[in-house]
């Protein structure tokens, strides 16, 4: 029998202390080199978007690539692209750990147009309070002091 899957994942990660350092001009650029990384690991890529301070990815993977290493190779890769190219030329790197959620298919196109609007969004509401409502609107138990 084949394999047969349909998992979104709405990815979240942050810079290091949250260092509002991803500048506008060169997101692009960092989109276009993750979007080469999921596709070299036969997984799709719906979404990606980036504020100053953290990236949303809404992407399904192979079955055969597990989450932790996905974000894993990503963080990685990107990070030592980020830093040979000086793409953002104070990046020290993405923060330890990511948030992971999965998407329901119904939801699939609203996380897309929530995800193309980061920027909107995040006039009015910090990352730390969007990743908050998240984690409370998904049911993830947490504690504060993991928030900063």
């Amino acid at each position: 029998m084949s394999t047969f899957t349909q998992i979104y994942y709405h990815l979240v990660f942050s810079t290091k202390a949250r260092e509002r350092v991803l500048m506008e001009k060169s997101r692009e650029e960092f989109f276009r080199y993750t979007w080469g990384i999921i596709q070299n690991k036969n997984s799709h890529l719906y979404r990606i978007n980036a504020v100053e301070d953290h990236v949303h990815i809404l992407t399904s993977l192979h079955p055969s690539v597990a989450l932790a290493d996905f974000v894993k190779d990503i963080k990685v890769a990107t990070s030592v692209w980020i830093k040979e190219k000086v793409l953002f030329p104070d990046f020290q790197g993405w923060q330890e750990g990511y948030g992971g959620f999965t998407v329901s298919h119904a939801d699939k196109d609203r996380l897309i147009d929530y995800i193309k609007e980061q920027h909107e969004h995040h006039r009015v509401k910090s990352f730390r309070d969007e990743l908050r409502e998240l984690l409370i609107e998904v049911g993830v138990q947490f504690d504060e002091k993991y928030l900063d």
